[in-house]
């Protein structure tokens, strides 16, 4: 008997999802069941064990791109004995010893720092050198003050002294050093070192274009900065400013000078000397804002003075001017 001839029951779409395509075809290595894919982890685990390697992801636990690091048995040596803070000491293994390099676990020891033994491979790593010599000194992070804790010590300091002799209540006023565009930081240590002699209450930093506090600005402050805080600002003419608004004068050395440093007539009152760098010297709104620009005299042979050499004129001169106002008040 023939069907007779009508529509017919088709699937309805339920076979439609077996009809889609299945994206690309998955790379050869990416294939669990592939000679690919097993040569692939075969080589990861031999690079995985690789001596050198191992030794990079060692150090790395330890030391950062942000670190701050003194290398060298003599570096080392005069960094721990003028008491750089640090963290960590790191010495190389079977390394021969010296006088120094016993003199710098002695000291390491009193300082109570870690002792890290490591390899060639690892110290060379951690040094980001070869010739480190097998030792290094990771140093802390340098911990600056806020201006306005600067300046609230100093004022009562001297409110302090403000019932004793006239010569201690004009020496203690606050005095302040500020450098402008000054990048070298053995420049900045010796600068510190200076402040620190001459009594000065502080040194003030920009956050940009500036020398900060590192191993080796410390080191060549011979420990001051230990003793004398450090501020960093984020606008060097800002920062003068609010100073003038607390009664503060400001003067700045500049070979444009129209007075002799130590003669502007301010060295008496609360005061912020300026420095630019031996380069550029002071930028143009913070030469503006200053109250006076004084000059050092120097050989027309001679160019400029860096910013160390001028401090330390400066802050004498400063603290003879004091002592002369003293003696005219008597």
């Amino acid at each position: 008997m023939a069907n007779k001839k009508g529509p017919t029951k088709g699937s309805g779409g339920k076979h439609r999802n077996k009809l889609r395509g299945r994206g690309p075809t998955p790379k050869a290595e990416d294939r669990v069941y592939h000679k690919a894919y097993k040569a692939r982890q075969a080589a990861q685990r031999r690079q995985a064990a690789d001596p050198r390697l191992a030794a990079r992801r060692r150090a790395d636990r330890f030391t950062s791109d942000s670190d701050d690091l003194v290398i060298g048995r003599n570096a080392v040596l005069e960094a721990l004995r003028v008491g750089v803070p640090a963290s960590q000491l790191y010495l190389a293994a079977r390394m021969e010893h010296d006088d120094r390099t016993r003199e710098i676990v002695r000291l390491a020891g009193q300082e109570g720092l870690n002792l890290l033994e490591a390899d060639r491979l690892e110290m060379n790593r951690i040094a980001r050198s070869g010739n480190h010599q097998g030792v290094v000194l990771k140093v802390q992070p340098y911990q600056y003050a806020s201006l306005q804790s600067l300046v609230d010590r100093a004022e009562k300091h001297a409110a302090a002294l403000e019932g004793a002799g006239q010569a201690t209540k004009i020496a203690a006023r606050p005095l302040f050093i500020a450098l402008d565009g000054v990048t070298d930081p053995q420049n900045l240590g010796a600068v510190i070192r200076s402040a620190a002699a001459f009594g000065a209450s502080g040194v003030v930093l920009p956050e940009r274009r500036s020398a900060s506090v590192t191993a080796a600005a410390w080191k060549v402050s011979a420990g001051a900065a230990a003793h004398l805080p450090v501020a960093r600002v984020v606008n060097l003419t800002k920062a003068i400013q609010g100073l003038k608004e607390r009664g503060y004068y400001a003067v700045g050395l500049d070979g444009a000078g129209t007075t002799t440093v130590g003669e502007t007539g301010f060295e008496a009152d609360p005061l912020v000397v300026v420095l630019g760098s031996e380069g550029k010297g002071l930028s143009r709104l913070v030469r503006e804002n200053c109250d006076a620009l004084a000059s050092i005299p120097i050989s027309s042979s001679v160019e400029s003075l860096n910013a160390s050499v001028a401090a330390g004129i400066s802050l004498y001169a400063v603290a003879m001017a004091r002592r002369r106002s003293t003696s005219q008040t008597k």
